[in-house]
């Protein structure tokens, strides 16, 4: 991108920015990060592309003011700041679609949790990520793709279990729910993953009878690519309203739930 692009602020579509990698002599002429701080009226969606470096560029380029974006593609370079870069680049907390390519990080940004609106949102080729964020509280959620990322299970955590009515009078049922509208999850090439776990820690004994536990209740599409090692589903995905399923490259789940697979 060239350098000068601050100057235009009236700018309202910015399809992609392209962050020079080069160095030498192109980086002199490129534009960074800092030049879209006062371009607060781009909108619809942004693609920004060889994510490296440049921490102070890229939180000067106040993406959080940009109300009107509703799209957001990241694609990293190899970087080994990635946590502290993803950090600095939080978006508007009215975001709608969210894709995250080739981060190097470890652990997955804390504004996630803060994208309420956020109804599709894609993680791929994060190598590196070992936790997932409790995915499962985001309230308006209908598409998941993970592909490529470094977790060694999706267990509790990922569905983020929380009681939604805390102060529950005797004799009323809590309601809790993960992944309440989610409608198309897409799980590819996770080769470390061995275990898709239920709920594996409860309210407690006391309130079992008080908890009423829905997850995924809406889910409509799965389909499961690439997981060689993965050896069994959780009952809430085989109870799952399903009208389209594919299950490829994972022989565990094809031996063990061959007859389901069939029925589906």
């Amino acid at each position: 991108m060239p350098k000068g692009i601050e100057r235009l602020t009236c700018l309202r579509t910015l399809d992609c920015f392209i962050m020079c990698g080069g160095g030498g002599e192109n980086e002199s002429k490129a534009a960074n990060l800092r030049e879209l701080k006062n371009l607060d009226h781009i909108g619809g969606s942004l693609v920004i592309e060889n994510l490296r470096g440049g921490i102070e560029d890229a939180a000067e380029a106040q993406l959080k003011n940009k109300k009107r974006l509703l799209c957001l593609e990241l694609n990293f370079s190899v970087n080994h700041e990635d946590d502290i870069l993803i950090e600095v680049l939080q978006p508007p907390s009215n975001l709608e679609r969210l894709s995250i390519w080739g981060y190097g990080g470890i652990v997955l940004p804390n504004w996630m949790m803060a994208l309420t609106r956020l109804l599709e949102l894609k993680l791929i080729a994060g190598g590196n990520v070992e936790v997932l964020p409790p995915l499962g509280r985001l309230p308006n959620l209908e598409i998941l793709r993970l592909e490529g990322v470094g977790v060694r299970s999706l267990d509790a955590g990922f569905l983020g279990i929380e009681v939604e009515n805390a102060n529950i009078n005797e004799g009323e049922i809590a309601r809790v729910t993960a992944f309440p509208k989610l409608k198309t999850l897409v799980i590819e090439n996770l080769a470390k993953v061995e275990e898709w776990d239920g709920i594996e820690r409860r309210v407690g004994e006391e309130d079992a009878n008080t908890t009423s536990i829905f997850i995924m209740p809406q889910l409509q599409q799965l389909r499961i690519y690439y997981c060689p090692l993965l050896r069994a589903l959780p009952d809430y995905v085989l109870t799952a309203p399903l009208q389209a399923l594919a299950v490829t490259a994972c022989p565990n789940l094809r031996k063990r739930y061959k007859k389901w697979i069939l029925c589906c």
